[in-house]
């Protein structure tokens, strides 16, 4: 296959290394178009009130493009600018924390995979329950998500759909199993910290957690904590049906 590689985390980060090697391994061309910088919670955003550019990566063992830009950036010029023809695939991650539940709304990993599946290619998003890696232990979630990928009948999915995979902190050797499951509806219950600089003014950091009686069992979110590799099938309409019944019936003028 021609995969189109990027993430949320940085072109340097432990987990796109990890999927571009498993993915090299596997006999597969793979492009990497990523941000330059940490670019996680950025969601779906683009850049639009400056220029984006780019820089060249050539490693012994590694060969990219870094975009200063977000991941949705790095998607549309990858697509529209950049590669010769449209790839077979695209896979963003693997990031560092799962996105799970509301996490897909905030996540610049699944924003980048949305952006692929609007263009009606077969997208992964794929992350890890867990925020500190060291080089090498995410090799074998790369390898498993790359032959996970292959298994995949996109046809019998639908257009722009995107899967959303996490896989569990525990290594691969405990994980429980596998499980296609719907996401959580759960939220995040969000505090501010705040603190003072070296000169006293205020900042904040943000802080918060899903509560974890509000977790719907086999969601997820819940099927993540038990040591379980969740798939959930992604649709980006937002319309809600039984609202869109409830405004047509009201006398609004």
């Amino acid at each position: 296959m021609d995969v189109l590689l990027t993430n949320d985390d940085g072109i340097r980060a432990r987990g796109l290394r990890a999927l571009y090697a498993a993915l090299l391994e596997a006999g597969h061309t793979v492009h990497v178009v990523a941000p330059m910088t940490q670019q996680s919670g950025v969601g779906h955003s683009l850049t639009v009130f400056e220029p984006v550019r780019a820089m060249d990566f050539e490693e012994p063992d590694f060969k990219g493009l870094g975009i200063y830009g977000t991941p949705t950036d790095c998607v549309k010029l990858a697509l529209g600018q950049l590669l010769p023809k449209k790839p077979d695939m695209v896979i963003s991650g693997i990031n560092a924390g799962p996105n799970v539940g509301p996490d897909i709304l905030y996540s610049g990993t699944v924003g980048a995979a949305t952006e692929a599946g609007h263009e009606n290619l077969p997208s992964i998003a794929v992350s890890h329950d867990c925020y500190k890696v060291k080089n090498g232990d995410l090799l074998p979630q790369a390898r498993h998500l790359v032959a996970l990928a292959e298994r995949i009948d996109w046809s019998q999915l639908g257009r722009r759909r995107v899967v959303n995979v996490n896989y569990p902190a525990c290594p691969l050797d405990e994980v429980k199993g596998l499980r296609v499951c719907p996401q959580t509806s759960a939220v995040w219950v969000n505090t501010y910290s705040e603190r003072l600089d070296p000169r006293g003014a205020p900042y904040w950091w943000l802080e918060g957690e899903i509560p974890a009686e509000t977790i719907e069992p086999d969601s997820d979110k819940d099927m993540l904590n038990r040591g379980y590799i969740t798939l959930t099938p992604l649709r980006f309409d937002f319309t809600d049906p039984a609202g869109l019944n409830a405004l047509a019936g009201m006398k609004l003028g």
